[in-house]
């Protein structure tokens, strides 16, 4: 009987090792109220290379899951393309990093949300241009 306890003591073991061996991705959920009235949650889910064929290519593409009433979620795809920091190093004598373009990329989003009445119908492809890099920058106090 002690055996047989032992044994399943051991199988329970390893399988809260094997549980626990697995990374959880863990989501940081955030909110930002809009001036257009709704209280959106938000996470980032990741940045890649803008894909073959899309039309804003070269690009970094930046994508955010979003939902503005806490029932529909749908992905938001921020675009900046390769051109734009690259004009903005050239003016400015050095490369932005990755945090400094992500800022970028969160007040392109901010903006959205406080300008886009129907995000999900009107908003799911943004782009940072020059003058939008240039005015997110000067928020941030990057220069």
């Amino acid at each position: 009987m002690a055996l047989a306890a032992l044994a399943t003591s051991s199988q329970l073991l390893a399988n809260d090792q094997r549980r626990t061996a697995a990374p959880m991705t863990l989501r940081r959920l955030k909110t930002y109220a809009g001036s257009q009235g709704y209280v959106y949650q938000y996470y980032f889910v990741g940045q890649r290379a803008a894909l073959e064929g899309e039309p804003l290519a070269p690009a970094a593409e930046y994508i955010f899951d979003v939902t503005p009433d806490r029932k529909t979620t749908f992905a938001v795809s921020v675009f900046v393309p390769e051109n734009v920091p690259r004009a903005w190093a050239a003016g400015h004598g050095r490369d932005l990093t990755d945090a400094e373009k992500y800022g970028a990329v969160k007040m392109r989003l901010f903006r959205a949300f406080d300008e886009i009445e129907n995000l999900l119908a009107e908003g799911r492809r943004l782009v940072v241009d020059s003058a939008q890099l240039e005015a997110s920058l000067a928020t941030l106090g990057i220069s």
